[in-house]
């Protein structure tokens, strides 16, 4: 029941959130089998949002630009990667997600993935934390919540203690941003507009219960086509008229990692419009090489409903 929350939460809040020229774009969404994971679901996704970024970000990156998000879900587990390809090679995020029937009890889940690494997690409960102004509804406030459906909601504090049936998102996330002066603050910013995502789409699969909860597999999947084919119309994307009949298999370097923790390909490659010509002089000034220390941190998210990760956190959902 779970899966086909997210799934229905995950596009309904994307056209939600979308608008003229800023929003999600749907550019492949596609079925995927991985010989260690099984049968899946690859999407490959476009997130446009210059307006939604804070001040100090928006005057060091161009007008239009975009964040690439590949994602492959094997449910229960799965992995996300993004990268800011659009502008900066130095920016990637990635996830690897976990679900289980439990309230976010398992301390050692990502105890493979992570256990030599530095972790800060943080436990998300979809009731009592709290969200950013703008995106608040009472609707969709599981403290006020009923579904009729299933007769749960009104959730107050404790609820996860005693509360049934209850399952938990873990989320294991990494940031780096390998650009000097602003690694810092980019990557806490970063996790903070994590966590705020976790957060409202939980509260949101939550209070929308009463939508889903009686879909197929087969109908949430026709919701989603139906659903981010509105969406790429709303932000003024279109659909390329080259099909594509299978989707490729994933780089080498991901095939052959961990089979406990597969890598997201992402590109590091320059833009074009980034690169120095090769015959500009260089000023005498300038120093030959600059040493920066390596960027890469990890945490985790938990939430009853789920878990996350460069800080790590959990939400819960009924």
């Amino acid at each position: 029941k779970y899966k086909i929350g997210q799934l229905y939460m995950i596009s309904k809040h994307s056209h939600e959130q979308s608008d003229r020229g800023e929003g999600v774009e749907v550019v492949q969404n596609e079925p995927f089998e991985d010989p260690h994971h099984g049968n899946g679901q690859f999407t490959e996704k476009r997130v446009y949002l210059n307006s939604k970024l804070p001040s100090w970000a928006r005057a060091v990156v161009p007008k239009i630009f975009y964040v690439t998000e590949k994602a492959w879900n094997y449910y229960p587990y799965t992995i996300t990667g993004k990268s800011l390809c659009s502008f900066l090679p130095k920016f990637s995020i990635h996830i690897e997600t976990k679900y289980e029937d439990n309230k976010g009890s398992n301390d050692s889940i990502f105890d493979n993935e992570a256990k030599d690494l530095e972790r800060e997690v943080c436990f998300i409960d979809i009731a009592c934390d709290e969200i950013p102004e703008r995106y608040y509804k009472e609707s969709e406030d599981p403290k006020h919540f009923k579904s009729e459906k299933t007769g749960r909601g009104q959730l107050r504090e404790g609820w996860r203690d005693s509360h049934q049936p209850i399952m938990c998102s873990y989320k294991l996330v990494t940031v780096k941003f390998e650009v000097w002066g602003l690694q810092t603050r980019v990557e806490q910013f970063v996790h903070k507009v994590v966590r705020d995502i976790l957060l409202i789409g939980h509260r949101q699969a939550f209070a929308w219960v009463d939508e889903w909860y009686d879909m197929t597999m087969d109908e949430v999947r026709e919701f989603e086509r139906a659903t981010q084919e509105a969406t790429n119309k709303k932000i003024g994307v279109f659909p390329p008229a080259i099909s594509i009949s299978s989707v490729p298999l994933l780089p080498s370097s991901v095939r052959s990692a961990p089979s406990s923790a597969p890598s997201t390909p992402l590109s590091t490659d320059a833009p074009e419009f980034l690169s120095v010509p090769k015959d500009r002089p260089r000023k005498k000034s300038a120093p030959e090489t600059l040493t920066l220390p390596d960027p890469e941190k990890k945490a985790t998210l938990n939430l009853p409903g789920m878990h996350s990760s460069d800080k790590p956190c959990q939400p819960k959902s009924e």
